[in-house]
């Protein structure tokens, strides 16, 4: 049984919302972040990325960043950017990229439920990631992001989100790369009730983003006095409603092997054709077990060869692992994708192009396009305790902080 609740949020006043709203604060760095800050100067990226209020040469995971945090953090309060709503509330939060609607609550979860495996992972943190998470939480005195969690779909919770969006909302924008936002606060009693009650049915919720945010809301849970430190920042959407894109992998050098010795081994494990056609998206795979491998200019489809994977085991299955484990590391001697300096990671949101760009420019000397993971994949690692490699899973668009904050107070 998963225990989801309302909060008093703060949140910006309808007016500024859109300016105020910001991408989240890993997906940039310091002088994106400072050149984003000076086109919407009331951003909430002067909370979660405060060092652009600092002198240049700050290191962003210095002291005085996480007292900037709450510095800024107060100032919008007391100037009433920030609002508190005065009761406990649901938010609905409903996302459209293109035809693409997802439509979640956002809520508290239990920091006790996320220790005892209710709350699903299938990734590893890094310490520094996640201290400086924990570093954030305390400097600002709030859970400034939300983890964005998934269940496997309810239609009570379904009937309850629905009759809410046939409502006006309280937010509603379309941001500068082209994302409605949109937001309603649920603050009638019986409706929050029905909520409540629905997702006391639930199983477990499985966390699609924000394995660092999670843990280190864990952490400070333990050392933090606050009242509510017990619980953290969540948006959680039905599986059936979630995109995941491809998270694509280039190589940066041949290493110990030559590119002739790779090409000879190559076909030990997979059936090799070169790819006809020079579409926008050539060398895209159209299904599971099967690659696009760009080099020298040429697209390839690489396949699977039968009885190279454990097709019933859920981790060895997926394609991110079968890539490691049967061409990555035993081919070109990627061992640990999580540390090895070689290897590079592409979003599926910058398509093929930017992996041609890679190769052609000489960057990389080759590159491999993966079949997205499916949600239905990542919810049955998780169920496993079975961890996924890392960069499996690519979700987009991505939760904007500051639509809705959780304090400690």
């Amino acid at each position: 049984m998963a225990t989801v609740k309302p909060f008093r949020a703060l949140r910006p006043q309808a007016a500024v919302a859109a300016e105020f709203a910001s991408l989240p604060y890993d997906v940039m760095d310091t002088a994106e972040a400072r050149e984003m800050v000076a086109q919407k100067p009331q951003s909430f990226l002067r909370v979660t990325r405060s060092e652009v209020d600092l002198p240049e040469d700050t290191d962003s995971h210095a002291a005085i960043v996480y007292e900037q945090a709450g510095k800024k953090m107060a100032e919008y309060v007391q100037s009433g950017l920030l609002m508190r709503d005065e009761a406990a509330c649901y938010y609905v939060y409903q996302q459209q990229m293109g035809e693409n609607v997802q439509t979640g609550v956002a809520a508290v979860c239990s920091v006790e439920e996320y220790e005892a495996g209710i709350v699903r992972k299938h990734e590893l943190t890094r310490p520094d990631k996640e201290q400086d998470r924990v570093d954030h939480i305390l400097g600002s005195g709030a859970q400034t992001g939300p983890v964005f969690l998934v269940y496997r779909r309810n239609e009570d919770i379904a009937d309850q989100v629905a009759a809410v969006t046939a409502t006006p909302p309280t937010y509603d924008f379309i941001a500068e790369d082209g994302i409605r936002h949109s937001l309603w606060v649920v603050a009638d009693p019986a409706v929050i009730g029905a909520i409540e009650a629905a997702f006391e049915t639930v199983g477990r919720l499985y966390i699609a983003d924000g394995h660092h945010r999670a843990a280190a809301a864990a952490r400070v849970s333990r050392i933090s006095s606050g009242p509510n430190a017990g619980r953290f920042l969540t948006v959680l959407f039905p599986h059936d409603e979630v995109r995941i894109l491809d998270y694509n992998r280039v190589v940066y050098d041949w290493g110990a092997t030559t590119q002739q010795a790779f090409l000879e081994k190559l076909g030990q494990k997979f059936i090799v054709e070169p790819v006809r056609g020079r579409g926008q998206e050539t060398g895209k795979p159209e299904r599971v077990h099967r690659f696009g491998m760009y080099l020298d200019g040429t697209w390839y489809q690489l396949t699977s060869k039968p009885g190279t994977f454990d097709h019933t085991d859920a981790l060895s299955r997926l394609d991110v692992n079968i890539l490691q484990n049967n061409l990555l590391a035993p081919l070109l001697g990627v061992q640990d994708p999580r540390t090895d300096k070689r290897i590079g990671f592409v979003g599926g949101i910058r398509g093929m192009a930017e992996l041609r760009r890679l190769v052609d420019s000489g960057r990389a000397v080759v590159a491999f396009a993966l079949y997205p993971t499916s949600i239905e994949e990542l919810m049955l690692v998780a169920d496993a305790n079975e961890i996924m490699p890392p960069k499996s899973t690519w979700f987009e668009p991505k939760l904007r902080d500051g639509m809705v904050i959780h304090t400690l107070d």
